[in-house]
């Protein structure tokens, strides 16, 4: 396997979001997590990309712990939240430039390609603030053509996306896993996915703790 939680615990506000939580997923597949709003699945996730320290359990790569592998892990992970996590204030090309400079490497070629792809030709000087919702997820989600990761962990991605825009990201995370990737992600969208998809819930997870 890939990538696996093992007995993970999870309390906020003197209040269990989940526990006893195991999974795995190896190459190739899709994990969608489910959960009625405010079930955890925002935590679950910060917690599997280390931006949330406050759980108990083993979340392990390529068999090792993450804790002792961080930046290793770091390398072959990308995350993203339910924000844009763009500056505003900059222009995509300076958003992207600074997100390759940040990972180790400089392709301005590559940027524009993504940009093209992600239909913000004409869009790359303008600044950020300037732009839709929709464009500036856009732009957010550029980075999945510049990251070189093996895992995506996507939390509502589809967020202030058109119609073609949610058809053109599925392909995306259809393609990944299929190249051999794998994705872990929530949505409340109804996935329309040209691959396999396991789900987790974890409102059923908590019923049956409880």
């Amino acid at each position: 396997m890939m990538f696996a939680a093992t007995n993970l615990f999870c309390e906020r506000d003197e209040r269990v979001l989940f526990s006893h939580l195991d999974f795995s997923i190896a190459a190739g597949e899709v994990l969608q997590v489910q959960g009625a709003n405010g079930s955890g699945k925002t935590t679950l996730l910060r917690i599997l990309c280390g931006l949330n320290p406050d759980y108990s359990g083993e979340i392990s790569w390529a068999g090792q712990d993450v804790q002792n592998i961080r930046e290793t892990f770091n390398r072959h992970m990308f995350y993203l939240g339910h924000s844009p996590a763009i500056n505003k204030t900059l222009t995509p090309l300076q958003n992207l430039r600074w997100y390759c400079a940040s990972h180790g490497f400089s392709d301005d070629a590559a940027i524009f390609m993504a940009l093209a792809e992600l239909g913000l030709v004409g869009y790359e000087n303008i600044p950020c603030y300037q732009m839709s919702a929709g464009q500036q997820r856009r732009v957010s989600l550029a980075r999945l053509l510049l990251a070189q990761a093996q895992l995506w962990i996507l939390d509502e991605p589809f967020t202030a996306l058109d119609k073609q825009g949610v058809t053109e990201l599925e392909g995306r995370i259809a393609a990944k896993a299929k190249a051999g990737g794998a994705i872990i992600l929530t949505t409340h969208h109804a996935l329309q996915l040209n691959c396999p998809v396991r789900v987790i819930n974890l409102d059923t997870l908590i019923g049956a703790a409880k």
